[in-house]
């Protein structure tokens, strides 16, 4: 399981690769204008891909938070 982590949505462009990445946590649908965070119960291998492939670098494990 993963640590909690969230979506910085001023910083987000809505490329939805994070959802690509990992579905289990990230949804991102039509019509939405940036992902969601759904769960914190993934692989913490596939939440740091995510992390690392966001163009934006805008997902953020809570206790990062400035």
């Amino acid at each position: 399981m993963a640590k909690p982590f969230y979506i910085d949505e001023q910083e987000c462009i809505g490329d939805g690769s994070c959802a690509d990445i990992c579905p289990a946590c990230f949804s991102f649908a039509p019509g939405m204008d940036t992902p969601r965070v759904i769960s914190f119960d993934c692989e913490k291998e596939l939440v740091e891909a995510a992390m690392e492939n966001c163009p934006t670098n805008c997902i953020h494990y809570e206790d990062e938070r400035g």
